[in-house]
């Protein structure tokens, strides 16, 4: 698979990773074992990052959605994550209440769908 589906898959950033990563296809073997027994480099990546919009929106506890209408297009690290959970901005707080509404409907619809069936 290309590198770029690999980093999504590992939850990393393809851009903080290493040359030899980005460089050639990996192989289902490897990406295995990258999972089970992760190098320091990946270790380090996602401990501190910086992190893509998903694993971002993901500690936010906002959707991927809410950070582009927050305009936070650019990667974070993890003591940036921490510094926005910490001073809680009024659109943080906005988006993590758009996210649980979400969540919650999804989550009625999921149940009346099971009953139904």
């Amino acid at each position: 698979m290309k590198p770029e589906t690999a980093a999504k898959k590992l939850g990393v950033l393809l851009d903080a990773t290493p040359e030899a990563f980005r460089a050639a296809p990996v192989t289902r073997t490897t990406l295995q074992e990258l999972q089970d027994e992760p190098p320091e480099w990946l270790v380090e990546l996602r401990r501190s990052g910086p992190h893509p919009r998903p694993v971002v929106a993901a500690r936010l506890g906002v959707s991927v959605a809410g950070l582009r209408r927050a305009e936070l297009t650019e990667p974070l690290t993890t003591d940036e994550i921490q510094a926005l959970l910490t001073a809680k901005p009024d659109w943080l707080l906005r988006e993590r209440e758009t996210h649980a509404a979400v969540m919650a409907e999804n989550a009625r619809i999921k149940r009346e769908r099971a009953s139904d069936a």
